[in-house]
């Protein structure tokens, strides 16, 4: 009876390791470029998929003098990104300093400063080295005239048959889990609606003398 008791225990034991196992032997590809947002596709062999990136300058328009009121945001070219995701739960992204990878982070590093550079982007602003979901914000973007627009604050003006509330894009949420020194994976919360998206990273403390923010944009179908 001990012998049985001793082998039911064993088998009890494997049984809770088990579904531990995939998660311990899971491999995170290290980015091509650092400081960049890619699509993890972990229903396609942890394969990254480099979202769509751009800059756009802060854009504050009003109507009337103000008496039509005011908004302000970002936008970005086109209707549609070419990148298309699936409508899948707990989609998975990385980002990466270059720190994790110490045979190439230093070239690939210096190749995603160069154009960070060139669009008058202070790359020390961008190193990511805490939680990646203080400083990147998930925002689901309005489409206006043929364009996406990340819509920071829509202030509603006197007129009386016009709208009185104050508009703003959806932002989704997303939980950050730090994989190695330098490596995050970001986890969105809840499934996303079919639309435009893009994270944003203009809480990093942008130096750039046009004023301008990096996106990171993908379409859900």
């Amino acid at each position: 009876m001990k012998k049985i008791n001793g082998s039911l225990r064993i088998l009890l034991l494997s049984c809770l390791l088990l579904p531990a196992y995939p998660v311990l032997a899971q491999t995170y590809p290290e980015p091509e470029f650092a400081n960049e947002i890619y699509f993890l596709g972990k229903d396609n062999g942890n394969k990254l998929v480099r979202l769509e990136k751009g800059s756009s300058k802060m854009d504050t328009k009003t109507k009337m003098g103000g008496f039509g009121g005011s908004e302000s945001g970002y936008s970005i070219d086109g209707s549609k990104s070419q990148v298309r995701l699936g409508a899948e739960a707990n989609l998975s992204f990385v980002i990466s300093n270059g720190a994790s990878n110490s045979s190439s982070g230093e070239s690939n590093s210096s190749r995603s400063d160069s154009v960070m550079r060139a669009n008058g982007i202070d790359p020390a602003m961008m190193k990511m080295t805490g939680d990646p979901s203080q400083t990147i914000t998930l925002y689901k973007l309005d489409i206006e005239k043929g364009d996406r627009k990340v819509l920071l604050q829509k202030i509603p003006g006197a007129n009386p048959f016009g709208s009185h509330k104050m508009q703003s894009s959806d932002k989704y949420t997303f939980s950050a889990k730090k994989i190695r020194d330098g490596y995050w994976e970001l986890v969105v919360d809840k499934p996303l609606p079919k639309g435009e998206y893009a994270f944003t990273m203009m809480d990093t403390g942008i130096s750039s003398m046009s004023g301008g923010t990096l996106f990171f944009a993908f379409g859900i179908d």
